[in-house]
């Protein structure tokens, strides 16, 4: 008998469309190994079982199922996007256990596509962090779990890197979907601003944060966001001869770039070398203020987050996030630091097609309870080991994490790519010749 286990999402469409398998073996298979493998994970913060085998079987029903582009696909949905019939508890016990009664647009879309949703994943309290635990459960990277699978959709991408789901639904406020997909070998796509519809929170932590997918293929993530942007499915161009930026110098000073990432996106500039391209080393101009800046967003986007919550009901670093942010929340709705950073680096972009830096500066913290520990040894913890992402959540342009190259514990690691505004083909098809060139290990070892 065939598994569909550890099969990417591109085959299964296929063998559902063509009858080769039906839409609830495929969710059985993928329950039963959830089931045997969660507890050690934690990706999960409900799993309906019995909703997606009973909604596998309306699928198998429906007249146009060899049409759907994701027929059958099991997926998970980070908790804090509306799943029908399901509370979004946002990581948190200051929520209600309420159902939601319709499907965030981006659930709507895949299930229109035929995906089953299999169930909703841990986030950390209010997606403030790049670690994910807290009263719902740990999130652990399924290559070591010893480790945090990061944040804030940790619980998708610790998903789809055990082999649970094929692809998962996350989301990017401050790196928030690469910082995990980097983790735990991900492909992780945050769009442009505007391509995805976002409906994230309380007004998308300003516009900054954006839906996308995780993915262990370039297929797989290709596809997902072709359904999540309401696009036909694309193939690649085959374009080549792109100008790359190469760049492992932190955006915020006094954070430094460990040995292992600097030497992935070294290593990844000489395979895209290889495949055609022209590289060149040149870093981005950040701003001094780009730190203070980042924090000022990153704070404010969780004081309006928690607005309407009983505070007493949040755990201590997330108030005192908040408390911080309501202080700037009024120049940051502004939007003027956001826009002096794009102007800024729109001649960097005029100049190169992709920017190529590290994903990470280190490998993720340990899998802990840093929703007990103080404030400022978050912040600090979260600082050191990510720095590369949030410069182009306030741009609002792409940018993605891509698995390349191994830690020395055998973990994975990864790069970003960077583009301008509408570039989120151009970095898929950069990502394939990545792919092509040093193909990844897809699924962690935990059987």
């Amino acid at each position: 008998m065939t598994s569909w286990v550890g099969r990417s999402a591109t085959e299964i469409t296929s063998a559902v469309r063509e009858k080769r398998a039906t839409p609830r073996e495929v969710v059985a298979e993928h329950l039963a190994r959830i089931e045997r493998l969660d507890a050690r994970v934690g990706a999960f913060r409900r799993v309906r079982a019995k909703e997606a085998l009973a909604e596998a079987e309306e699928l198998a029903a429906r007249d146009d199922l060899a049409e759907l582009p994701l027929a059958g696909v099991p997926v998970a949905v980070k908790d804090n996007l509306a799943v029908r019939g399901e509370a979004t508890r946002n990581g948190t016990a200051a929520t209600a256990d309420v159902p939601a009664d319709d499907d965030h647009v981006t659930v709507a879309r895949l299930r229109a596509a035929g995906a089953v949703v299999v169930g909703v994943t841990n986030v950390p309290e209010l997606c403030v962090f790049g670690t994910t635990e807290g009263v719902h459960g740990t999130a652990r990277n399924p290559w070591d779990t010893t480790r945090t699978a990061g944040g804030s959709s940790g619980g998708s991408a610790a998903a789809v890197a055990a082999g649970l789901v094929p692809i998962a639904l996350g989301n990017d406020g401050m790196g928030s979907l690469r910082i995990p997909a980097a983790n735990c070998g991900l492909i992780g796509l945050k769009p442009g601003h505007g391509v995805i519809p976002a409906g994230i929170g309380h007004g998308d932590w300003f516009g900054m944060s954006e839906n996308g997918p995780l993915a262990t293929t370039v297929e797989d993530a290709r596809l997902m966001f072709s359904v999540l942007a309401g696009i036909e499915p694309v193939r690649p161009t085959g374009k080549a001869a792109r100008k790359i930026a190469v760049s492992v110098r932190s955006p915020f000073p006094g954070v430094t770039i460990s040995r292992p990432y600097a030497v992935a996106a070294r290593d990844a500039a000489a395979v895209l070398t290889e495949a055609g391209n022209r590289l060149r080393r040149a870093d981005p101009p950040y701003p001094f203020w780009l730190g203070t800046t980042s924090l000022a967003h990153w704070t404010a986007g969780t004081a309006v987050d928690a607005e309407d919550l009983d505070l007493r009901r949040l755990s201590r670093r997330t108030r005192v996030h908040a408390t911080i942010g309501r202080r700037t929340v009024g120049s940051v709705r502004k939007g003027v630091r956001r826009e002096q950073l794009r102007r800024r680096m729109e001649p960097f972009f005029a100049e190169h097609d992709v920017l190529l830096t590290p994903a990470l500066a280190r490998r993720s913290p340990a899998a802990a309870p840093w929703h007990e520990r103080g404030w400022l040894r978050n912040v600090l913890v979260n600082t050191n080991y990510s720095p590369m992402t949030p410069p182009w959540n306030l741009t609002g342009w792409p940018a993605m994490s891509v698995p390349f190259g191994t830690l020395p514990g055998g973990a994975p690691c990864a790069v970003q790519l960077v583009g301008r505004p509408g570039s989120e083909l151009d970095l898929l098809e950069v990502a394939a010749q990545l792919e092509a060139g040093r193909p990844w290990r897809r699924t962690a070892p935990l059987d």
